[in-house]
């Protein structure tokens, strides 16, 4: 089992700031707008260096995304930057509609998405944008784990040709992948094999399934763990090599149960490998104000909850 470690802890959205200046210096036609969000969404050296090519839209997300397709049109990259809650549920019609629908190159970035949000409470806490997104046909879906994940996903994004949205967050959390990475989209990084069961997860809970599969190493329980990083499209070999090699599957997210990166496991499973598998995520319920580190705990979402999901898939592939 290849052990983990990090020395340090960083905010993925800060990673997006970084990225996004990178694109940006690597490519004259990267534009960013933000929604009134300027500094949550570490968009400020990027304006800084870029002023001509920075669109400070003020608290009107829906014509944010209806300049960022029109920026598009025009051969634009352009990137979009807003909170998860507004970035997706209050302009879904004209995501679907100038996006989606008409298949243009723009790059919604959503950053305080899931519960980690915190003490904002459940009004910023979306946990079904996942869902969303990938329901929209023509859009790509990608949920980073850290920051050095997060930098090379908004590069690889600002190189890829369609819609995307990137999902990330606003707590530190491990910086544990590589830095300076090549960044894949659509292809899972298996950070390690398992014999018993495997972990497939995505954002935050990444690292939290690695620390999940140590501590059931410990008890005599060998876990895989998979960084599904892109959510749609979905590494569809990866699942299916993983459920062959375990006959079981822990799926783990910072989402809601419904419409999650569970149900897309699900879904490939179901029709190609039928085979034991728990889902780690929300289960049906808005989030609330607290830290973190209480909602993971209260939500079920948390480090023992991987361990008591993967005994349970265990006990079922048994019986």
């Amino acid at each position: 089992m290849k052990k983990y470690t990090y020395t340090e802890t960083k905010d993925t959205r800060s990673g997006f700031g970084e990225g996004l200046l990178e694109a940006g210096k690597k490519n004259e036609n990267v534009v960013a707008l933000c929604a009134d969000l300027i500094g949550s969404l570490k968009m400020d050296a990027f304006e800084k260096e870029f002023p001509q090519r920075f669109f400070q839209t003020g608290i009107a997300e829906a014509n944010m995304v209806g300049l960022a397709a029109g920026l598009a049109t025009g051969g634009k990259i352009p990137f979009t930057g807003t909170f998860a809650n507004f970035a997706t549920g209050r302009v879904y019609d004209q995501i679907r509609q100038s996006v989606a629908y008409s298949n243009k190159n723009v790059k919604i970035a959503a950053s305080h998405a899931g519960l980690t949000l915190g003490e904002d409470g459940a009004t910023h806490q979306i946990m079904e944008d996942i869902g969303l997104m990938k329901m929209l046909p023509n859009m790509t879906v990608i949920c980073p784990a850290d920051f050095n994940q997060t930098k090379a996903a908004t590069i690889a994004v600002a190189e890829f040709i369609g819609p995307v949205y990137l999902r990330f967050g606003r707590p530190k959390v491990p910086n544990f992948t590589p830095e300076n990475q090549k960044f894949e989209i659509g292809k899972a990084d298996i950070l390690q094999t398992g014999n018993d069961l495997t972990i497939i997860a995505c954002g935050h809970l990444v690292w939290k399934s690695l620390e999940a599969a140590e501590e059931l190493n410990n008890q005599g329980i060998s876990a895989g763990v998979i960084n599904m990083h892109t959510i749609k499209p979905l590494d569809k070999q990866a699942i299916l090599d993983a459920a062959k090699n375990t006959n079981a599957i822990v799926t783990a997210e910072e989402h809601l149960m419904n419409g999650g990166l569970g149900d897309s496991v699900a879904q490939i499973l179901s029709t190609n490998y039928p085979c034991a598998l728990e889902m780690v995520a929300v289960n049906d319920k808005f989030g609330e104000s607290g830290t973190p580190e209480q909602l993971l705990e209260k939500y079920h979402i948390d480090t023992p909850d991987i361990i008591a999901a993967a005994k349970r898939v265990i006990e079922r592939k048994i019986n």
